[in-house]
């Protein structure tokens, strides 16, 4: 790195990204590989990472394809920058997003790693209910299922945004964008459970206005809940890789599979366009294909 400033601005980036997307190891490394590229090409120009404009990013691809890198080594490279100024845009480290009109080569589309409906009641048994914590983490698990909420909104609701009569939950989402999602009867029930047996021992006589609370009596975070369902996933023997949007994914997809509408889905989830919702009809078609090869006799 050119100084500690980059590094240190690289790390928070890469924290928030393993966070919020659940990201290997190996592709963390990948964008830090990347970004630290970028980084010393901007320090022979005496700049850093926050003060570079679509000039110098520009130039770096250039000089990346000119040094034969491959189209896909160029894509990665341009997701890094681009999710890297996007989340110091979203921090207000800088007021303009230089990767913002840098257009990627074509390399196909991944899709996102969904559970399959077995997968996820085997996750959803795996708390034991027996146990306050238990308890909680089942209702949590119950509620992301159910209304398909990103886990940052998950551990942010407050009693007064659930409706338990009314089987709803009111979500503050991006950009200040509020919507109303169903529960469903079982993560009511669940719900229901955990605020009557465990949730007040959980607050110990505390006034919080968090629905989820660890067990020091404060609001769950995003990490916690990261080790929250890597440690079900394990006691539930599920052998694909869980990040903390799995179920938010298995919640897009299992409704696709059962017939819903893609502008349905896009107002459950939030989303602002309909193109970002678009690529859960991938994985759903994937899944019609495998049951029809399995179950048409002609398959």
């Amino acid at each position: 790195m050119a100084d500690g400033r980059d590094g240190a601005c690289v790390d928070q980036f890469l924290d928030a990204l393993w966070l919020e997307s659940g990201l290997s190891q190996n592709t963390l490394d990948a964008y830090r590989s990347d970004l630290r590229g970028f980084s010393r090409h901007l320090a022979c120009r005496r700049l850093q990472l926050l003060g570079a404009g679509r000039g110098e990013v520009m130039r770096y691809l250039a000089e990346r394809a000119a040094a034969s890198a491959g189209p896909r080594s160029s894509a990665r490279l341009l997701s890094a920058l681009k999710r890297f100024y996007r989340w110091a845009l979203r921090e207000n480290l800088i007021g303009a997003d230089p990767t913002l009109d840098v257009d990627a080569p074509k390399t196909g589309r991944g899709l996102p790693h969904s559970l399959s409906e077995d997968e996820v009641e085997q996750l959803l048994a795996a708390p034991d209910v027996g146990a306050r914590l238990g308890l909680r983490d089942r209702a949590m698990l119950e509620v992301l299922y159910a209304t398909g909420l990103r886990v940052s909104e998950l551990v942010r609701l407050r009693f007064g945004e659930v409706k338990l009569g009314d089987g709803v939950v009111r979500v503050a989402g991006k950009g200040g964008r509020e919507r109303l999602v169903p529960l469903g009867e079982e993560a009511v029930e669940w719900l229901g459970r955990y605020l009557a047996d465990a949730r007040p021992q959980l607050a110990a006589g505390g006034a919080s206005d968090f629905l989820f609370l660890s067990a020091r009596a404060r609001p769950l975070s995003r990490q916690g809940f990261w080790q929250l369902i890597k440690r079900h996933g394990r006691r539930a023997a599920i052998a694909k890789p869980l990040s903390p949007h799995i179920l938010r994914h298995a919640f897009a997809t299992h409704l696709l599979n059962h017939g819903a509408d893609l502008r349905t889905v896009q107002a459950l989830l939030g989303h602002r366009d309909l193109s970002t919702t678009q690529i859960y009809t991938h994985v759903a078609r994937l899944r019609l294909r495998e049951l029809h090869r399995k179950h048409h006799p002609r398959g």
